[in-house]
């Protein structure tokens, strides 16, 4: 004889230590199968693009370190790129790849949370996330001595650099270069087979390509689905176009392609890294851009590849010294729009794997 159930709508946060950030969730169950998810946001909104017209374009940089505040570096990055932009601003060659070096480690060092975070929501407390948090030190001690901080960074400025690498930098830099690629492959033998992680994610909450794309969704979340989409590649900034790298790709689209394909990107910025490193030429790394930089009247949109996915700022100029108008388009809260596709029939332990192989940050959501 059939049990008889009835629909359960569940609040899931936003206290809750795996909904990655102040973030709620309304789900409707039938016992344990979810029939209806919704997103709910705004407990952690700052006002961010509002507190951005009242400051400087300089100033501004530092509420960009608190959007995604595990990758401040590539946040600096997609904002100064849109003020040269609107400004007509060229940066000197050094400085730029200055920029791809840290943006590229600042990458490693957000897919690193991501996999630690992910195998933690798996019920791995401690082990996988200790040895993620162990490499992603090296790279904060490498930005520490770029520019002093090792979380809210502030490193990039319109024009370039704030100041140039210091001697000790660079064979910090290359030993890391050199002992990182042992610990990734640490990483895949640890994880990769593991009876426990293939079982909770192989085939669990699969993303067509169709879904992703209708959803604007991009970054690891779309390239999981196998769909090659890198900005990098398909609108080169910054010296991107000068160094050889593959995009890694997915071909279901689920919790477990999402995991891999964060792996296979270390390794690959890796190579961004190193090609930088021999091609970077001593020079200037900052162009001789005003204190309070001045664009003329008019507006710019500037995009990058972030870890999560396509981080843009769109600025208004008026001919002031702040923007006019300022807005983001920021990869965590546009890859949540597909949250609700991916959950439907599924249940509770799997929406807790499934948000976190999303790799969002409400810093950038509730911006």
């Amino acid at each position: 004889m059939p049990m008889r159930s009835e629909p359960v709508t569940v609040n899931v946060g936003p206290q809750h230590p795996s909904t990655h950030g102040v973030f709620r969730l309304r789900i409707t169950f039938d016992g344990e199968v979810i029939l209806d998810a919704e997103p709910v946001f705004g407990y952690l909104h700052r006002g961010s693009e509002k507190l951005a017209e009242e400051r400087t374009y300089t100033q501004v940089i530092t509420l960009t370190d608190r959007l995604d505040y595990v990758a401040s570096m590539t946040n600096n990055q997609a904002y100064v790129l849109a003020c040269e932009k609107l400004a007509g601003v060229q940066p000197p060659e050094r400085g730029m790849y200055l920029r791809v070096i840290a943006a590229e480690l600042q990458r490693i060092a957000s897919h690193l949370m991501a996999t630690g975070f992910l195998l933690n929501d798996l019920g791995a407390f401690a082990t996988p996330l200790m040895y993620c948090f162990r490499e992603r030190e090296r790279i904060l001690d490498l930005f520490e001595m770029l520019c002093g901080a090792r979380i809210t960074l502030s490193y990039m400025r319109v024009g370039g650099v704030f100041q140039d690498a210091p001697e000790e930098f660079w064979p910090a830099l290359r030993i890391f270069l050199g002992e990182m690629p042992h610990y990734i492959d640490e990483y895949e033998r640890l994880l990769s087979e593991n009876e426990i992680l293939v079982t909770r994610t192989k085939g669990v909450s699969v993303l067509t390509v169709d879904q992703a794309l209708n959803g604007s969704v991009t970054g690891p979340v779309l390239r999981a689905t196998g769909f090659p989409w890198d900005l990098r590649k398909v609108d080169p900034y910054e010296v991107y176009g000068r160094v050889k790298f593959d995009v890694p790709l997915g071909r279901a689209g689920d919790n477990y392609d999402r995991f891999k394909i964060r792996i296979d990107e270390m390794r690959q910025s890796l190579r961004i890294v190193e090609q930088c490193v021999e091609q970077i030429e001593p020079g200037p790394v900052r162009a001789d851009v005003p204190a309070l930089v001045r664009p003329p009247v008019g507006d710019a949109y500037s995009r990058i590849e972030g870890p999560k996915g396509e981080l843009g700022f769109y600025l208004v100029s008026d001919g002031s010294v702040a923007p006019y108008r300022f807005k983001i388009r920021s990869p965590s809260f546009i890859n949540l729009t597909v949250l609700r596709d991916m959950l439907i029939g599924w249940k509770l332990a799997d929406m807790i794997v499934t948000l976190g192989s999303i790799d969002i940050n409400m810093g950038e959501v509730d911006r």
